[in-house]
């Protein structure tokens, strides 16, 4: 059956970045195949003319469009492509019930989803359309670039592997059968509470109060999402995070399983401290065969880019000018001609 869910936008500009006055702004919605409405910004500059090449933007992971995604759709409109910037099913302004689940099929969908709406524009190049992902919705984008050749380039941003973290956990720790038969069991119960409940438990969004003890990499999280820096009131992240049961399926759901078939050009770009680095040297092994080990590397129409001094967060907004945004230009100019 058809999702119904009504889609209410907010209008006035509640982003956590300013309004270029190089492009001009709108709201559009698609749905993707499940019948889920999603929510788009559209980005698109005052002096486009004819048919252009187009991007399609989402992420981090339990973020919305008025954050990182936003910024970095805003930055390449500027630079001049059509973007859109979109929220996920299930969370942001998008439809989907219940609220703040996620599934690695239906949010790869989600991307596919936003080529249907960017093919069928009068001002879009169908043959020229790319696609970014930012930290765990980079994998998706891996992902979606492996099974839809629509998209002719793809960017993962300080990605992460939302499958491999939820199965193994951070660099392999929770790695065996049996860490792994808790966490289903633990799941597993969860889902039987929520029933008898009627509702479902949240797991809570980025920590706080912060212990002084946090790891650093929870610290930079918490100076984004939990500071007026990128505080988002529909950010879950900023609030009370997914569903305790929100990501079962990434636990038995590999995402990266064909990422040596993908034809069309990837560019991976990493913080050089991010925690997270890790994510992109294995999907670069994972369509190449060759291992990164912390450095930039080319191999064929696959590449990895690792940014000096730069952490995970460094990646989501323009506070230390980290971003590469005149890498990701050339590298769409080259491959969406």
């Amino acid at each position: 059956m058809e999702n119904k869910q009504e889609i209410t936008f907010v209008n006035e500009w509640d982003k956590i970045f300013p309004q270029s006055d190089k492009v001009s702004h709108s709201k559009v919605t698609f749905k993707n195949r499940y019948g889920i409405t999603l929510a788009a910004d559209l980005y698109k500059p005052k002096k486009a003319d004819g048919k252009m090449a187009a991007i399609a933007i989402t992420g981090p992971f339990g973020a919305v469009k008025e954050q990182t995604s936003g910024i970095y759709a805003q930055h390449m409109a500027e630079r001049g492509f059509i973007t859109i910037a979109f929220d996920p099913s299930f969370t942001g302004e998008s439809g989907g019930e219940p609220r703040r689940m996620a599934s690695p099929d239906i949010n790869t969908e989600d991307f596919l989803a936003a080529v249907d709406f960017l093919a069928n524009r009068e001002d879009v190049d169908p043959e020229r359309i790319g696609i970014i992902g930012i930290c765990g919705f980079g994998g998706m984008a891996v992902n979606a670039a492996a099974i839809d050749p629509r998209i002719k380039a793809t960017v993962a941003s300080t990605m992460y592997d939302m499958s491999k973290v939820n199965a193994e956990g951070y660099f392999g720790s929770e790695n065996t059968p049996e860490q792994r038969m808790e966490k289903r069991k633990a799941i597993a119960s969860q889902r039987t509470e929520d029933f008898r409940a009627g509702s479902y438990k949240r797991a809570g969004g980025v920590i706080d109060p912060l212990p002084d003890d946090a790891p650093w990499f929870v610290k930079d999280y918490y100076d984004f999402y939990k500071t007026s820096r990128g505080y988002h009131k529909r950010s879950g992240n900023s609030n009370d995070g997914w569903n305790v049961i929100g990501c079962q399926s990434f636990l038995n759901q590999p995402l990266l399983c064909y990422a040596n078939e993908i034809l069309n050009p990837v560019l991976l770009i990493h913080g050089e401290k991010a925690h997270s680095r890790y994510f992109s040297e294995y999907a670069f092994e994972k369509m190449t065969g060759k291992k990164c080990e912390g450095k930039s590397m080319t191999d064929g129409n696959k590449e990895i880019l690792i940014i000096p001094d730069a952490s995970h967060v460094d990646l989501y907004d323009d506070k230390n000018n980290k971003i590469p945004y005149e890498k990701i230009q050339t590298f769409f100019e080259e491959n969406l001609k």
